[in-house]
């Protein structure tokens, strides 16, 4: 071989050192480069001229190599793409343009050199003469018979790549075809690469698939050896099962030595007294005693399966961060701010005794307020594992304490199940909806929770099915309820009780518009730029087609939306769908609730009220109309007891102060009075309308109207002192919705008003009042007008 070579002129580029891959002309490669030094001669020649010099090391594990690590070719590349991934990796794109000889690397940085450069010179390639033209071409057919065999071994060769070799009758797109495309060793590629007479490369490479061939045919031999040892042996299991159960038959089982050697060692890892070893030991020795096939063998194997599977030694490692934590809580939950702020007191907690005990918590509220997806949000913040037991309809004790293993069926309780489930001692476990149990013959399941949640017992729990005492101190309990009514006191006790009252208006609106369009979009195949809905259809939404506590049926709206539009895409009707408050009934029909009635003129006998439902609060207008009669007081509008107290509540007060708002003192004897809450329909009960009913029956009997931008709630005394009342955030919300500007409220509630939304208290003002009079002078327009009557819709079942 011809090896004197043209005299080319030295270059200097940058380096960059590659392992386990080598580059050839003409080819075109993704690799991985994490190196500093080579990430910046990468950057030098892309800022240069794109063009890097990359060769391979001899030793791939070595982090730093000097020149005699390296091999003494590579190929200068040009650069074509550069892309950066999220774990610091630079994956680059580049394309072999020619061979050449490194005479000198620096590899070594330092002020005057940034980056690893090499000096190196162009490597020619020996072409065949006419001579050897022949040779080359035998060389060429003997390739392409060498590959089929190759590919013929090798079941997941592309045809398409068969085809490509087959058909090539240029020998260097042959050898471009074959040694780009199979995976080979980078030393054999880069004595490929070195190998200056193209004859002599066709000829190296034919060996080397000569040898493939061969390690491909002692491959397939071995695995129809291992195939028919396989058979062979699965045959004898077939033989040793019937072998076994001859033996059953017979009586004769095998010896359980082992099984017992095998006990006996993992009893004596757990954590557990001398008495709760002893019986697990005892249990292990009658087994090895019993026939293998007999019912109680079975039902010992499986009782001590069962408590070795339990988590006795493993605990998950938690190092609380309270920024994380509380960005985690923030990201899943829009508002929530007091049961955040109590969540993140119990992280700090954590973070200073890790091994803290004894906090319980129980979140109390309606349905779709997020009290389920709050816990997981827990054990996310805390980095523990997380699982959740529905105690929705459990009526039987054994559910929550397990079954005697005695019986037929037996198996342990939910809490120790949930146990094993998580695979950690110190889980997070949520017992959801645990004021939906109840009781009958079995037994109270409330009571089987006493000392699961008491952190004072629970160190010790015992279940019926473990029978030995379990630690479940470390366990981070928490409980959700719709209603506390139904939880037994004991249980009750035992719980810290966070309360998340339902959303208002606006917090409905950031929680549709910051998570449930992003997530409805994503569900139905949707992007922003295909479906938009605009904040001003989020409240036409929440007003008209919804009226809950949570957010859940809000979500089931957006969803639908989501499908309309999906219709309209793929029919091809339009390319995006942008809704408006105008065209929104054309896709949910008509509004299945009308805003809260309200009397926007002054008038007699009409006053605003203001109620609160599980849903939230109301507008609730109240009605007084005075006639001729003998003093007959007559209520409807489905009214409580409660309710018609306030009401009488309301005519002693007015009698008392008659002669103040120049009512007749015999009004009481002379005149029937009438007192509605419009929408009978709906029943209403509570104390919080006394200032709302001794208003409208002063303007009533006085004939001074009430103003129409005036809405009230409190409780009233017989002698016209205000008393406070709750659900405040919801009543004020409800207000201004209505577009009511000044509401009346109890002076006591003040300190309240932190808790009302920031929009409401800077659009309502709101009036303190300590006694009626305040109510009275606020409300009421001095003059008199002629009595008239407005009928007022309510929408909502409330309590005043």
């Amino acid at each position: 071989m011809n090896n004197q070579l043209e005299e080319i002129t030295i270059q200097k580029l940058p380096l960059v050192v590659m392992r386990g891959t080598v580059l050839f002309p003409g080819m075109t490669m993704h690799f991985d480069l994490a190196r500093e030094p080579f990430v910046r001669a990468l950057q030098a020649g892309m800022d240069a001229d794109r063009r890097v010099v990359l060769v391979s090391q001899r030793d791939p594990l070595v982090e730093e190599p000097t020149q005699k690590d390296l091999y003494s070719m590579g190929v200068i590349a040009e650069i074509r793409q550069v892309l950066r991934t999220p774990d610091g990796v630079i994956r680059v794109l580049a394309e072999g343009k020619t061979r050449v000889t490194i005479e000198t690397a620096y590899l070594e940085l330092g002020e005057d050199m940034t980056y690893p450069q090499a000096d190196c010179a162009v490597r020619e390639e020996i072409l065949p003469d006419a001579e050897k033209r022949t040779e080359r071409t035998a060389v060429g057919r003997c390739i392409k018979d060498a590959f089929q065999q190759y590919a013929e071994l090798l079941p997941r060769m592309p045809r398409e790549l068969v085809a490509s070799v087959v058909c090539e009758h240029d020998e260097a797109k042959l050898f471009e075809h074959i040694v780009f495309n199979i995976a080979l060793d980078y030393p054999e590629k880069q004595l490929l690469l070195e190998e200056d007479d193209w004859n002599e490369r066709l000829k190296m490479l034919l060996q080397i698939l000569a040898d493939e061939i061969d390690v491909l045919h002692m491959e397939r031999k071995l695995q129809e050896d291992t195939q028919a040892n396989l058979d062979r042996s699965q045959r004898e299991y077939y033989l040793r099962e019937q072998m076994h159960l001859i033996a059953e038959q017979l009586g004769e089982g095998e010896d359980p030595a082992s099984e017992l050697e095998e006990y006996q060692d993992q009893i004596q890892s757990l954590p557990l007294d001398d008495a709760s070893r002893e019986k697990l030991e005892k249990e292990a020795e009658r087994l090895s005693r019993l026939p293998m096939a007999s019912q109680e063998a079975f039902v010992i194997r499986n009782y001590l399966d069962t408590v070795l599977a339990l988590p006795w030694n493993v605990s998950t490692h938690t190092k609380v961060n309270l920024k994380r934590a509380q960005g985690v809580l923030e990201r899943d939950h829009y508002g929530l701010q007091k049961v955040k702020e109590r969540i993140l007191e119990i992280f700090a907690v954590r973070s200073l005794l890790p091994e803290a005990t004894g906090q319980i918590l129980c979140f109390v509220g309606p349905p779709g307020v997020g009290k389920t997806s709050i816990g997981k949000s827990i054990a996310k913040a805390l980095g523990r594992k997380y699982e959740r037991v529905s105690l929705g309809g459990v009526r039987d004790e054994s559910d929550i304490r397990g079954h005697r293993k005695t019986y037929i069926g037996a198996m342990p309780g939910r809490i120790m199940d949930a146990m094993t489930r998580a695979g950690s001692n110190n889980p997070l476990i949520l017992l959801d909806e645990v004021d939906k149990m109840s009781n009958d013959f079995r037994g109270d399941p409330s009571a089987a929770l006493l000392e699961v949640l008491d952190s004072e017992q629970n160190k010790a729990f015992r279940d019926h099915y473990i029978e030995v005492p379990f630690d479940l101190s470390r366990v981070l309990f928490v409980a959700t309820a719709n209603s506390l009514d139904p939880i037994p006191a004991p249980l009750l006790d035992r719980m810290e009780v966070i309360e998340l009252s339902s959303y208002t208006r606006e917090e409905k609106f950031h929680i549709a518009r910051e998570h449930l369009v992003k997530k409805q979009l994503a569900k139905h195949g949707l992007k922003g730029t295909q479906c938009r809905i605009p904040d001003e259809v989020i409240y036409a939404v929440i007003d008209g087609y919804t009226r809950e506590a949570g957010v859940r049926e809000l979500e089931r709206m957006i969803g639908t939306l989501c499908r309309k539009a999906a219709k309209k895409i793929v029919s091809g009707e339009c390319k995006k769908v942008t809704f408006s408050a105008d065209n929104l009934g054309e896709y949910l029909g008509i509004q299945k609730f009308r805003p809260d009635a309200q009397s926007h003129e002054d008038t007699v006998g009409v006053v605003n009220g203001l109620a609160w439902t599980s849903v939230g609060g109301v507008l609730m207008p109240m009605e007084v109309l005075v006639m001729p009669g003998k003093g007959a007081v007559e209520y409807t509008g489905s009214l409580g007891n409660v309710m018609r107290e306030s009401a009488k509540i309301a005519v002693s007060y007015t009698r008392s102060v008659a002669k103040q708002y120049g009512i007749p003192e015999d009004f009481y004897t002379n005149r029937d009075l009438h007192i509605h809450a419009p929408e009978g329909a709906v029943p209403k009960d509570g104390p919080s309308a006394g200032v709302t009913m001794a208003t409208a029956l002063i303007s009533a009997l006085s004939g001074r109207a009430v103003r129409g931008d005036v809405a009230m709630t409190g409780e009233i005394t017989l002698h016209g002192k205000v008393l406070p009342i709750g659900g405040l955030r919801e009543k004020s919300m409800a207000a201004y919705k209505a577009g009511i500007q000044t509401v009346i409220i109890p002076e006591e509630n003040l300190p309240d008003l932190e808790e009302v939304d920031t929009v409401v208290r800077e659009h309502v003002t709101f009036v303190p009042a300590k006694t009626l009079d305040t109510v009275l002078e606020t409300a009421l327009v001095p003059e008199k007008v002629e009595i008239s009557n407005v009928t007022a819709v309510q929408p909502e079942m409330c309590h005043a």
